[in-house]
């Protein structure tokens, strides 16, 4: 059986980023080796802001992550807390900064192997969405890094950053944008021309992805 392979384009700070990448990991469990995902990285965020990110702003914006939250087969989204006036020592971390950082950390781990990519990919998607965690930060990707177990050695290449990570991403963002793609999630078949945006519903995931399976059975 030849496998459906499938080219995901996605950012750690799209919340229907989230969304599509949980679907498809239930759907990962119910196709087993007959599909296959590989993610590549669009960049909402490619830089920082001048001056930062406004804390209050940011905590606002994510209170519309219960949009995705409450939509069928969703993760847990949990939006960022207030940041107390004046308060001097506040536990809550700051908004990330920009997209990059937490795409060479998934680029880094998955050197190490597919394994190790799935572990950091899922970490980092948890700690934002999740934990309110500020995955733009070498703290944080640190942490994370350890937490999925993942070789200290190979962590630098994403702290450094490392110059091939760096090009590898860009070169899929502008991929991206060649094929016409302005938002994601964005999907397509392996070698496909047509591409399929937004985090589409579970049962229809499930049919194109058996649609190519006996396709690819009937070649």
């Amino acid at each position: 059986m030849n496998p459906v392979r499938l080219e995901v384009w996605s950012d750690y700070l799209c919340p229907w980023c989230r969304v599509a990448d949980y679907r498809l990991n239930l759907l990962r469990s119910e196709f087993g080796a007959a599909l296959e995902i590989e993610f590549k990285s669009y960049l909402l965020r490619p830089r920082p802001a001048p001056g930062g990110r406004d804390a209050a702003k940011f905590a606002r914006y994510t209170e519309g992550w219960r949009r995705p939250a409450a939509e069928p087969d969703a993760p847990r989204f949990c939006p960022w807390p207030q940041p107390a006036p004046g308060a001097a020592n506040s536990q809550t971390e700051s908004p990330p900064s920009h997209s990059v950082p937490a795409h060479l950390a998934a680029k880094a781990a998955a050197r190490q192997g597919p394994a190790a990519f799935q572990a950091l990919h899922a970490a980092l998607l948890d700690a934002y969405f999740e934990k309110c965690r500020d995955i733009s930060s070498a703290p944080a990707l640190q942490s994370l890094w350890r937490g999925a177990g993942l070789p200290e050695a190979g962590l630098a290449a994403a702290l450094a950053p490392d110059p091939q990570l760096l090009a590898q991403i860009h070169a899929e963002h502008r991929e991206a944008q060649a094929l016409g793609i302005t938002g994601v999630p964005a999907l397509r078949a392996a070698g496909s021309a047509a591409v399929a945006t937004g985090a589409l519903p579970l049962a229809v995931y499930r049919r194109w992805i058996g649609r190519l399976q006996s396709a690819r059975d009937d070649a």
